[in-house]
C-alpha cells in the first residue's frame, strides 16, 4: 500500500442526518432523516433551507431554482470531486447514480433517495482510500468549515502520525512529476499520402468486422490531397471538403493526416471550434492509438495557457487562505485532490469537471490561471512542474495536436505563442465557423475593460485590495537590478502606464467623470454611442458608428494615442535592455534565464509593437476618411441591462484576408472540412463560391480542390419538417404555449432554440411549471446557474428532458439517439443587422449574404437531429413567415409543411411513436 503504516480499524461510515432536497418550479421533493418524503411549494422550501443544511445536487443550481441566495448544504458533487478527483458523472441525481452503479431513479421521489444513497456509495469508498494524501487534504477542509469533513474523516482509515506529517496535503504540486525538456527533432519530410494509402489506413482504423463504408473511403482518398508537398512558395495543397452528417469526416480525416505525420514525422495539427470538440476529437484517436501510454506519445490538446491551472497562483491562493481559513480553504482542498490526479491540469474541457467549476465559482477558478499573461517562466518555484510547459513541450514531438481555431488564429496573430512554434500541416474541422475566429483575432478592440487588463498586467495590485496580481515590477524587477539604464525603462513603462484606466474605472466613466486620457476618450465613446445607438436591444449591447463624431472626440483619441506611443516606447526601451542581456556574446545567460528573457521580451514585445501600435493606429485613423477593407464602430456592452464594457472596434470586413495571409499561405497543406460548408443553394457553383468566401479560402493564390460527399441517411424517412402557420410571431403567450405543446408531444427529447434571449427566458418562465407537472425535466441556458456544457451534458444523459438554449446550444450539440427528436425554432435565424453586417453585406453577396447565413444556420439545427441510421427527428419553425427561398437549406426528398400547429403536434407524436421501419443498407455515422 502507498500510503505508510496504519492502525488498521473498520472505517465508519456517517452519513450526515440531514434532509434531502429535490427542487423543481412546481414542488420540491423534501426527504427527511426518517424517511418520510414531503412535496413542498417553493415558498415552504425556501423557508426550510433557511432553517436547516440539506443534501442535494448542485448547490447553485438548486438555490436559483428556489429563487434564493446560496444557503449551507451537503453537496453531493463535491462529495464525489473529493472522492473521485479528475473523474466526471453527469450532475443530477440519475448521472451520480450512474456514475456510481447503483439503482437509477424512475421517478422524481426516487431522486431523493437516490442521493442519500449516493452518499454512503461515496463515503464507503473512502474507506478502501490506500493514500494518506486525502486525510491530509480533508483534515485541512475541515479547518475551512467544508460540511462534508466530519463524515469524510470518519469513513477514511486512520493513518499513522509520522505519515500524515510527511504528506503534501494542499501542496499539491509537490507530488507532480518535473518535465525534462525534450531533444529537438528535425524538420519533417515531404513524403505524400496516396488516396489509396488513405483507404487502407481507415480500413485498419475501422477493423475488420465494421461494414464497409465507401462514402468515408471517399471522402478519405479525397482529403489525402491536402497533404501533397507544395510546389511553391504560398501556395499550399489546399482542399475545401464538405461531408454530410454520418459520412463519418473525423476518422475520415485522421487516416491521411496519421499517415502523413508517421510518414514525415511531423505534426498535423487538427483544430476544431471549441474545446468541447477538441475532447471528441481526441476520444476518436483511441483508434488509432489503442494504447494509452502510446498515445500520450503520440497525442496532445493543445490550449492557450490561461486554460491551465498556474501552479504558482493556486499556491499563493493557499497561502493567503491558510492565514484565515475560511470556505475558500475547502474550495483549495478539492483542487489539490484534482491536481494530484489531473493528467494535464486542464480546468476547461479537461478532466476539472465543468460543475465543479460552476460551484466554486468562475471567477474563484480562473483566477487560478494565468488569464493576464503575468507568468514569470524560469523564475517560478513550480516551473518544472507546469502544466503548460509540460504542454508545450508534448505538443512539439506529437503527432497529432488537436487545437482549436481561436489558439491557431492567436497564434498566428502574434506569430507564434509560448514557443514560437508554426505548424505547417492543418485540419480545420467545423471550418464553416473559421470566419468567426478569425474575426475575433485579428481585430482591434480598444476598451474600458482591455486597458484596466494591461494596466493590471504592467502596474499589478492596486489599492491594497488584496489581489494576486503580479505587475512588472514583481515579475521581471530581478532582471533589471544593477542595469540602470533597464530600471530607468522599467520606472518609465510604469509611469507611462498611468494613463491606463484603473479601479473603479465604469462607474466613473458612466457618471462622465472620467480620469484624463483612456476615460475620458471612453466617456466620449459612451456618449456617442447613447445618441446615436443602433439596436437598441431590450438591455443588451448597443452600437453606433465611429463617424462623424461628437465634439471633442477626434481631440480626446489623438491625446490617448499620444499617450499610448509614450507607453509603447518606454516598453521598447525595457526591451532593447533585455535582448542586450539575452544577447550578450561576453556573459551569455543559462538555459532557465534564457527562456526567461525571450519569454519576457515576447510578452513585452506583443503588448507594445501589437497591442499599444494597433491601439494608436486605430485612434489616429479615426481622424481619417475609412478605409474600404475594415470599419471602425463603438460599442457600450451590456447584460441585463448592466454595463460591463464601452470602447472602439476595428474589424477586418473580409476576415479571410488576414487569415489566408497569416494562416493558409504559410501553411504547406491544409483541409477545411465542416458537414455544412454550403448552404443548399440551387446553383451549386454559386454555393461553392460562397463556401470558398466563408472559409478566408478564395484569397489564396489557387481555388482549393473541392470534394463533397453526400450523408448516406434517408433524411426523408428518418425526419419530419414543419412550418407552423398560425402562432404570432409577436405573441409570447401563445409562442410558450406552441413550445409546450410540442414538448409534450415528443414526450421530451427537445431543444427549443432562440434568436433573443429575453424570449427564451418568457417562454420558460411560462412552461417549466407545466413541463413539470408532466413529467418533463426543463433546463435553459442564461437561467440555469449552469454553463452551456454542463447543459448539454445534462440534455444528453437525461432522455427525456427538454432545453432551450441560443446559438451556442445550436453550435454545441451533437446527440446521437432519442435524446435530441425534436427541435423547434421560434423565429427565422436571420443574422442581426448591425454594423458589422451592413459594412460585410456588398462584400459576401449582397442581398444573399442575409439568405446564406440564415439558410446556414437552419442546416447546421436541422443536422443535429439525425446522427446515426436509427435516428428520428422533427424539426419546427414557429415563425410562419420562413421564406420558401430559405427552404434549400433542408435536405432535397424532405417535405417541408406548412400547418397549424394543433396538425404539427399530432403529427410530431405520432412519427415519434411509430418504430422506424429498417431500410437495407442504411448505416450509422
Amino acid at each position: 500500500m502507498s500510503g505508510g503504516n496504519r492502525e488498521f480499524s473498520p472505517p465508519r461510515v456517517l452519513v450526515p442526518q440531514a434532509p434531502v432536497v429535490v427542487a423543481g418550479f412546481r414542488e420540491v421533493l423534501w426527504l427527511s432523516p426518517d424517511g418520510e418524503i414531503e412535496a413542498l411549494a417553493p415558498a415552504e422550501a425556501r423557508s426550510r433551507v433557511e432553517r436547516e443544511t440539506p443534501m442535494l445536487c448542485h448547490a447553485k443550481a438548486t438555490a436559483r431554482r428556489l429563487d434564493v441566495p446560496a444557503f449551507r448544504a451537503l453537496d453531493l458533487l463535491e462529495l464525489f470531486a473529493f472522492v473521485r478527483p479528475a473523474k466526471f458523472c453527469v450532475p443530477t441525481p440519475r448521472g451520480l447514480a450512474e456514475a456510481l452503479g447503483i439503482d437509477l431513479p424512475r421517478r422524481p421521489a426516487e431522486e431523493c433517495v437516490t442521493l442519500a444513497t449516493a452518499a454512503r456509495a461515496l463515503l464507503e469508498e473512502l474507506g478502501g482510500e490506500t493514500d494518506n494524501e486525502a486525510r491530509a487534504v480533508a483534515e485541512a477542509m475541515h479547518r475551512g468549515g467544508w460540511l462534508w469533513a466530519p463524515a469524510v474523516l470518519a469513513a477514511l482509515p486512520v493513518c499513522d502520525p509520522d505519515a500524515l506529517v510527511r504528506t503534501a496535503g494542499l501542496r499539491a504540486w509537490t507530488r507532480l512529476a518535473e518535465w525534462a525538456e525534450p531533444t529537438p527533432g528535425p524538420a519533417p519530410g515531404n513524403e505524400t499520402v496516396q488516396p489509396e494509402e488513405a483507404r487502407l489506413r481507415l480500413a485498419e482504423l475501422l477493423g475488420a468486422a465494421a461494414e464497409p463504408r465507401p462514402e468515408q473511403a471517399d471522402y478519405a482518398a479525397a482529403v489525402a490531397a491536402a497533404f501533397a508537398p507544395r510546389a511553391q512558395p504560398d501556395r499550399p495543397q489546399a482542399v475545401l471538403a464538405e461531408a454530410g452528417t454520418g459520412v463519418g469526416k473525423t476518422l475520415g480525416y485522421i487516416a491521411p493526416a496519421s499517415l502523413w505525420a508517421e510518414k514525415n514525422h511531423g505534426s498535423v495539427w487538427i483544430s476544431t471550434y471549441t474545446r468541447n470538440l477538441q475532447t471528441q476529437i481526441a476520444g476518436e484517436l483511441d483508434r488509432l492509438y489503442p494504447d494509452p501510454a502510446l498515445k500520450q506519445r503520440r497525442v496532445v490538446v493543445r490550449k492557450g495557457r490561461e486554460n491551465f491551472i498556474c501552479l504558482l497562483n493556486y499556491e499563493e491562493a493557499l497561502g493567503a487562505a491558510l492565514m484565515r481559513p475560511r470556505q475558500s480553504l475547502a474550495q483549495l482542498g478539492l483542487i489539490a485532490r484534482w491536481i494530484a490526479a489531473s493528467d494535464a491540469g486542464d480546468l476547461v474541457a479537461g478532466d476539472f469537471p465543468g460543475w465543479l467549476a460552476e460551484l466554486i465559482g468562475f471567477g474563484r477558478v480562473n483566477w487560478l490561471s494565468d488569464r493576464r499573461g503575468e507568468c514569470v517562466h524560469s523564475a517560478c518555484p513550480q516551473f518544472h512542474r507546469c502544466f503548460v510547459e509540460k504542454n508545450i513541450r508534448k505538443a512539439r514531438q506529437a503527432r497529432i495536436v488537436v487545437a482549436n481555431h481561436a489558439l491557431v488564429m492567436a497564434q498566428a496573430a502574434l506569430g507564434g505563442l509560448d514557443d514560437a512554434t508554426v505548424p505547417t500541416r492543418y485540419v480545420f474541422d467545423e471550418g464553416h465557423h473559421l470566419l468567426a475566429a478569425a474575426d475575433g483575432a485579428f481585430a482591434v478592440r480598444l476598451s474600458g475593460r482591455e486597458g484596466r487588463e494591461l494596466r493590471r498586467w504592467i502596474v499589478g495590485a492596486e489599492g491594497g485590495r488584496g489581489s494576486r496580481a503580479r505587475g512588472l515590477r514583481r515579475r521581471i524587477g530581478d532582471l533589471v537590478e544593477g542595469d540602470e539604464v533597464g530600471a530607468k525603462a522599467l520606472i518609465d513603462v510604469l509611469a507611462a502606464a498611468r494613463v491606463l484606466p484603473s479601479d473603479d474605472w465604469a462607474q466613473r466613466v458612466a457618471e462622465a467623470r472620467g480620469h484624463q486620457g483612456f476615460e475620458k476618450f471612453l466617456v466620449l465613446v459612451r456618449q456617442q454611442v447613447l445618441a446615436r445607438a443602433v439596436l437598441s436591444d431590450n438591455g443588451y449591447g448597443l452600437q453606433a458608428e465611429a463617424r462623424p463624431s461628437i465634439e471633442g472626440f477626434i481631440e480626446a483619441a489623438l491625446q490617448l494615442a499620444e499617450s499610448l506611443e509614450r507607453l509603447a516606447a518606454a516598453s521598447k526601451r525595457l526591451c532593447d535592455t533585455l535582448r542586450t542581456r539575452l544577447e550578450d556574446p561576453d556573459n551569455p545567460p543559462e538555459a532557465g534565464l534564457r527562456q526567461r528573457l525571450d519569454a519576457t521580451i515576447r510578452s513585452l514585445d506583443r503588448r507594445g509593437e501589437l497591442q499599444l501600435a494597433a491601439w494608436s493606429r486605430l485612434l489616429r485613423d479615426l481622424a481619417e476618411p475609412p478605409q474600404p477593407q475594415t470599419v471602425e464602430w463603438l460599442a457600450l456592452d451590456r447584460i441585463d441591462g448592466l454595463e460591463t464594457d464601452v470602447g472602439v472596434n476595428r474589424n477586418w470586413v473580409d476576415p479571410g484576408i488576414p487569415f489566408a495571409a497569416l494562416v493558409a499561405r504559410p501553411a504547406h497543406g491544409l483541409l477545411v472540412t465542416s458537414a455544412t460548408l454550403t448552404d443548399g443553394a440551387a446553383d451549386l457553383e454559386l454555393a461553392w463560391r460562397g463556401a470558398e468566401a466563408g472559409t478566408g479560402l478564395r484569397h489564396l493564390p489557387a481555388s482549393p480542390a473541392a470534394a463533397r460527399i453526400a450523408s448516406p441517411f434517408d433524411y426523408a424517412r428518418q425526419t419530419r419538417i414543419f412550418v407552423i402557420t398560425d402562432i404570432p410571431r409577436d405573441d409570447i403567450g401563445q409562442v410558450a404555449a406552441a413550445y409546450a405543446a410540442l414538448f409534450v408531444a415528443s414526450h421530451g427529447g427537445a431543444l427549443g432554440l432562440f434568436t433573443a434571449i429575453t424570449r427564451l427566458r418568457a417562454v420558460h418562465q411560462r412552461i417549466a411549471p407545466a413541463l413539470e407537472a408532466r413529467g418533463l425535466f426543463l433546463l435553459a441556458q442564461h437561467v440555469d446557474a449552469m454553463s452551456t456544457a454542463t447543459l448539454v451534458d445534462i440534455f444528453r444523459a437525461e432522455e427525456d428532458s427538454c432545453l432551450l438554449g441560443t446559438d451556442a446550444v445550436r453550435d454545441g450539440v451533437d446527440i446521437p439517439g432519442r435524446a435530441l427528436r425534436l427541435l423547434v425554432f421560434d423565429r427565422v435565424p436571420w443574422p442581426r443587422p448591425d454594423i458589422l453586417h451592413r459594412a460585410r453585406k456588398p462584400v459576401f453577396g449582397g442581398l444573399e449574404y442575409a439568405d446564406r447565413i440564415a439558410r446556414l444556420r437552419l442546416r447546421q439545427a436541422y443536422g443535429r437531429l439525425v446522427r446515426r441510421a436509427d435516428d428520428r427527428g422533427v424539426f419546427v419553425m414557429l415563425d410562419r413567415a420562413l421564406p420558401s427561398r430559405l427552404l434549400a437549406a433542408f435536405p432535397e426528398g424532405a417535405a417541408v409543411e406548412r400547418v397549424p400547429l394543433a396538425q404539427a403536434t399530432e403529427a410530431t407524436a405520432r412519427f415519434l411513436e411509430t418504430p422506424l421501419p429498417l431500410v437495407a443498407g442504411v448505416r450509422g455515422g
